[in-house]
């Protein structure tokens, strides 16, 4: 029952907002979505973080007569994922309280529905559901860009939205496949495409299928090239909702629907993954050093960041699996964190370009505290939240081989430098005249950054809170991929 609370409320309270004209829509969505994450913090004190089965599982008929099921439940990667998205999505509305945009109700339902896709997409056990709720995900965010994006947002949606359905119809053209592969009457229950016998010929194109939908989601080189205009483009909240969140529904699939379905097609291909995630983690980071606008120095991290995400999880390791999902909620917290910051300097100065900016630390100590902390915490330095996940993804690499995790450590190396030059750009340095009366945060922006901050060194300081909820799915995930 739990989640299809969590699955239907955000749906409810987005039908709510619509029906509410002016600014206290963004209120109502606020407190519906603390609402959502009230919800899951019960269903995390219902779950058995000693179990790695599917639990909180609710099933019943879909399309009866193709053996569809509404399926739903949670393992312990699952509720790390729901308890991430229902986290962030309060914090993600009360970073737009002081922006008064266009048609509120709108705009605040569909952060909502958006909400209920994601959700959807991480609790689904039925591929075709699974499929839905990753299209659903996808509609919201798009006209969110589209309608209250930048200058160049047209053409930038309609490049991520052709990208991500290309990718999509891979995805749905592998999940029938399998679905008329399994015996009997058909399912597409995901247990019944686990228990499927295939060819290795069979597993090696669906494993390009599926791969190719989800690396364009996360993204992985060379399926990058949407995601740095787009992120761009985006107003701040969609930007948010597509580094902290969305990405991570790529790097999901490929944990529940890839690895544990075609471990052969993974066995023949995964050297290949590792060198192009390596590839990116590199080539991005050059690329992040070079840039100057605020954005797209970040937007860059971040393909830098998830290379060293997919590089750990094709490991198939036990410290490659649990690095990536610890790695994705420190992603998530990160880089939320950092494109607030990045929308607070803009509201401010009307400019994202690094050389225009400076001085700002002089007359701002809590925000550079606060820009220092999430900093660090992307750089990996330890006891943050970003050297738990990058230790354990350096460490299931170098299992994997020497060589490759040698080069893929040059992330912590590049990390810092495009980091650091980027905080010392922007804080430090004499005053420039847009930065000469650059005030420090309010107290709406501080209570949108302590939360974050409080996960940075809470992630860091006692990562097995999170580690043990993800440690018995992450087991029952390797012993179905070695079965």
């Amino acid at each position: 029952m739990i989640t299809a609370l969590l699955l239907f409320w955000p749906a409810l309270a987005a039908l709510l907002v619509l029906l509410i004209k002016g600014q206290g829509a963004k209120k109502v969505a606020f407190v519906a979505a603390l609402v959502e994450f009230a919800l899951s913090l019960f269903a995390l004190s219902e779950f058995n973080t000693h179990s790695g089965a599917t639990q909180l599982a609710l099933s019943f008929p879909w399309v009866a007569s193709a053996g569809i099921n509404f399926s739903v439940g949670m393992d312990g990667i699952s509720l790390l994922m729901v308890l991430l998205t229902t986290f962030l999505i309060p914090l993600i509305v009360l970073s737009s309280f002081k922006h008064e945009y266009k048609n509120p109700n709108v705009f605040y339902a569909l952060i909502l529905f958006m909400q209920t896709g994601l959700i959807g997409v991480f609790v689904a056990m039925d591929a075709f559901l699974f499929y839905f709720f990753w299209e659903v995900a996808l509609i919201p965010v798009y006209f969110i860009a589209a309608v209250w994006g930048g200058a160049d947002r047209i053409r930038v949606t309609f490049k991520f939205f052709v990208y991500t359905i290309f990718g999509s119809l891979f995805m749905l053209a592998a999940f029938v496949y399998l679905y008329l592969q399994t015996p009997g009457t058909h399912s597409s229950d995901v247990n019944a495409f686990y228990q499927l016998a295939l060819s290795s010929d069979s597993q090696s194109w669906i494993f390009w299928f599926l791969f190719v939908a989800f690396a364009i989601k996360m993204p992985v080189f060379p399926f990058h090239t949407w995601q740095p205009d787009t992120y761009t483009e985006s107003p701040a909240q969609a930007t948010m909702l597509l580094s902290g969140i969305m990405l991570k529904m790529g790097i999901y699939g490929v944990l529940r629907w890839l690895l544990p379905v075609v471990p052969y097609g993974v066995s023949q291909w995964d050297e290949l993954v590792l060198i192009l995630a390596i590839i990116g983690i590199v080539y991005a980071s050059i690329i992040a050093i070079r840039q100057r606008d605020l954005k797209r120095l970040i937007a860059y991290s971040s393909i830098a960041h998830v290379g060293l995400i997919a590089a750990g999880i094709f490991t198939l390791n036990e410290q490659g699996l649990q690095g990536g999902v610890i790695q994705m909620l420190s992603h998530g917290i990160n880089v939320v964190g950092l494109f607030f910051i990045i929308d607070i300097i803009f509201s401010r100065t009307q400019t994202r370009e690094i050389t225009s900016l400076g001085g700002i630390t002089q007359n701002t100590p809590a925000l550079s505290i606060y820009f220092m902390i999430l900093l660090l915490g992307s750089v990996a330095l330890p006891l943050t939240n970003g050297f738990v996940g990058e230790f354990l993804l350096l460490s299931g690499v170098f299992q994997y081989n020497g060589w490759f995790g040698a080069v893929a450590g040059l992330t912590i190396i590049l990390g810092a430098v495009y980091m650091l030059r980027m905080f010392q750009g922007v804080m430090f340095g004499t005053k420039s005249e847009l930065t000469e009366n650059f005030t420090d945060l309010t107290l709406n922006e501080k209570a949108v950054l302590i939360p974050l901050v409080v996960m940075v060194f809470w992630i860091g300081l006692f990562p097995n809170t999170f580690l043990s909820i993800s440690e018995p799915a992450v087991n029952n995930l390797l012993s179905i991929i070695n079965r």
